[in-house]
């Protein structure tokens, strides 16, 4: 049984029990519901085309609705760093400000029993009377008045919970934006952050001919018979005598340009409209360029400056997009037969989701009135459309979700991890410098250690985790995708090093050199070792026997995940990883004291949870066995009968016949040192000594009761 655990492949996990699982969905009903929403409002039924509960208000005359509720699992069930989505019950009001925000459920393992759920509560209440039409982004303190105002807000994230906080915001807004959609006119079906984007790099000088011919203006002109033809049969109809007289003159020319394209913007405005644009526009935002050129205006008279146009409105995918004036006073780079004509420069903000790769749809309202008394209004809607051309925009892709924060914003700290990695790689793949000697190993090792714990552990907040593996597992049972890790970069970059490192040194590299909670037990080991306290060797048979239970940790963890979320909750606790690296040992006295006591336990048995107990190491153990050749250098000697090496491996990693055992090999170089050193290694030693004709030492067998 141990044999097959030890050799059971984890995909064979992954996929064997695919179907065990289904996908989460909504769980609130209506008595639910009306708890959460109690009087003076009223819920009403939930929605069979889009599943949300609306939310009325009784008055004394009438029922209106003031909200719409939802599950966010219902609309964007996005993986937490368990592989399991929040859930949250939100509370949208008719003009896309969040009326209330709580969570529902949640599996992080920081919320569980780590930082407990307050301090995700509180992040949560931050939304409340924020809108969509915000750009909301996690980061510094904001004041309210700054909340209110501003439509770009920060919201405080939460300490050692970046990642999971970031998915939680991914989740809120991409489910809000979907509602906002399909209820309140907000553009539909595509994400926000998986549209195409304005590439500000190209730029070409272009007068007002070149900007036709590439494009970048569009012109659209209705006849005076197109207007008349419309209002045909109506009582419209002959009201308009100048275009009864002139039928083929223009009624009105309309122009259009998206000032966001350089080549568009930089060339019809003055440079400093050009740089008040980019510090008025938000990230995503938009300013659209209108003009009319005849009898007819984009906006009325009695038009007010800064709102949004009364005659023009615009539409994409066959929803309205909303956009509002940015009251620019200025001159445009237009001929002079244009100089004259009516122009506004309207904004559209980001979460509208206005794609510039797809056709921009207006609509111009013309009315006609009959009557003085109580007049008969008719109005008709003239339709044009603009597309920017290809080379202007960078096509959508998965890679522009919101994930790309997590990686620009920790930038330096990236940057240091992958020289860290890129020096670990030089070192350990010149092991001829690296064990040059003693001394030079165990200053570069201890060195590496203080690295691993205190950067990548303690700061940076990359421990890898038997979560990473059941995440995957409840992922894929619930057909979700994996893109959440992308919230955390450090975990990314650390599993890409690890995962080639699988195939040419096996599981020791992150093991031996890249595990934090293995730096901190290593570094114990080396505080002991100064006090004097002896290590305990672990009997060989007794050894062997031990290290077989990691491999039935691992298994009894990945079936659960299969089987029961809230039970694989409980099972990875047995990691102490959470309580000493993420949480700094500030966590209930319980998990506490299982942190310190395999702490404790390596100063008595050399890394003795990472040995015997820890499933993340079996399952590393298992997936090192990618490894493609032995990269440890072994002589006919070795074993048969010297035994030097053996006794002195701290991991008991290497057989009594001299075979390295790479399942459970750290890569601590230890042997590697013995093995190249002519004062350590007694088969070189006496090689030596009989080229000089001295006598060799006899090689005796050593740990023949181990």
């Amino acid at each position: 049984m141990w044999t097959c655990l030890r050799r059971l492949p984890v995909c064979a996990l992954l996929f064997g029990l695919l179907c065990l699982a289904p996908a989460q969905a909504g769980v609130m009903t209506r008595e639910s519901m009306t708890l959460a929403f109690p009087a003076p409002l009223v819920v009403g039924e939930k929605e069979r085309d889009v599943p949300v509960w609306p939310i009325f208000a009784q008055d004394l005359t009438s029922t209106t609705i003031v909200a719409y509720a939802f599950e966010s699992i219902d609309f964007a069930a996005i993986p937490g760093f368990s592989g399991t989505p929040f859930n949250l019950l939100v509370a949208l009001d008719k003009d896309g400000k969040f009326m209330d925000v709580k969570v529902l459920s949640q599996h992080e393992p920081v919320f569980l029993d780590g930082l407990g759920p307050q301090p995700l509560f509180k992040f949560v209440e931050q939304y409340k009377n924020l809108s969509l039409k915000q750009s909301i982004k996690i980061g510094l303190n904001q004041s309210s008045a700054s909340k209110a105002n501003s439509a770009n807000v920060y919201i405080d994230g939460v300490a050692k919970a970046t990642a999971s906080v970031r998915i939680l915001n991914q989740s809120l807004l991409a489910a809000s934006l979907k509602v906002a959609r399909a209820k309140m006119g907000y553009s539909t079906g595509t994400d926000p952050d998986l549209i195409a984007r304005i590439r500000p790099d190209v730029y070409e000088a272009l007068d007002w001919k070149g900007l036709l011919k590439a494009g970048l203006v569009t012109q659209k002109i209705f006849k005076n018979s197109e207007v008349e033809a419309a209002f045909k049969g109506t009582v419209g109809e002959g009201l308009d005598d100048e275009a009864r007289r002139a039928p083929d003159a223009p009624f009105v020319e309309l122009y259009f340009a998206h000032l966001n394209v350089p080549s568009a913007g930089r060339n019809l405005l003055p440079p400093k409209t050009w740089d008040y644009i980019q510090k008025r526009l938000d990230p995503g935002d938009h300013a659209l360029l209108v003009m009319a050129k005849g009898r007819y205006g984009i906006v009325s008279d009695d038009f007010q400056r800064g709102t949004v146009p009364d005659r023009l409105s615009l539409s994409q995918s066959k929803l309205p997009l909303e956009m509002r004036d940015l009251d620019l006073d200025t001159q445009l780079n237009v001929p002079d037969e244009l100089k004259d004509a009516q122009w506004r420069v309207f904004r559209v903000i980001s979460p509208a989701g206005l794609d510039p790769s797809l056709p921009l749809e207006f609509e111009l309202l013309v009315s006609r009135s009959k009557g003085q008394f109580m007049p008969e209004v008719v109005n008709k809607s003239f339709a044009f459309s603009a597309t920017l051309p290809d080379n202007y925009f960078e096509a959508a892709s998965s890679d522009s979700k919101t994930w790309r924060l997590s990686w620009t914003s920790r930038w330096w700290e990236l940057l240091i991890l992958v020289a860290g990695l890129g020096l670990l790689a030089w070192a350990l793949a010149k092991p001829k410098w690296l064990t040059a000697s003693p001394q030079r190993l165990n200053r570069f090792r201890t060195g590496y250690m203080l690295f691993t714990l205190f950067f990548i552990g303690w700061y940076a907040q990359g421990q890898l985790s038997i979560v990473n593996f059941t995440a995957v597992i409840q992922s894929v049972l619930a057909q979700r995708s994996l893109a959440f890790f992308l919230y955390d970069p450090m975990t990314v970059l650390l599993w890409v090093f690890v995962a080639v490192s699988f195939f040419v040194w096996g599981r020791g590299t992150f093991c031996g050199w890249l595990c934090p909670f293995g730096a901190l037990q290593e570094l114990i080991s080396k505080v002991t070792a100064a006090l004097h306290i002896r290590q305990l060797r672990v009997p060989t048979a007794l050894d062997k026997q031990l290290k077989r239970i990691k491999y039935a940790v691992l298994a009894v963890i990945l079936l659960s995940a299969c089987i029961s979320v809230s039970w694989t909750d409980r099972l990875v606790e047995v990691e102490p990883f959470k309580t000493s690296i993420t949480l700094n040992f500030v966590r209930e006295w319980p998990f506490v004291l299982w942190a310190v006591a395999t702490v404790l336990l390596s100063s008595f048995f050399y890394k003795g949870y990472c040995r015997y107990l820890c499933p993340l190491g079996a399952g590393m153990g298992l997936l090192g066995r990618l490894r493609r050749f032995d990269w440890i250098a072994r002589r006919s000697e070795c074993g048969q009968p010297c035994q030097r090496c053996r006794s002195d491996c701290a991991y008991q990693a290497i057989e009594k016949s001299g075979k390295i055992d790479y399942d459970e090999c750290f890569q601590c170089m230890d042997c590697v040192v013995i093995y190249e050193s002519e004062a350590l290694c007694v088969p070189l030693l006496n090689n030596a000594r009989r080229a000089a004709g001295q006598t060799v030492i006899p090689i005796v067998a050593v740990g023949e009761n181990q």
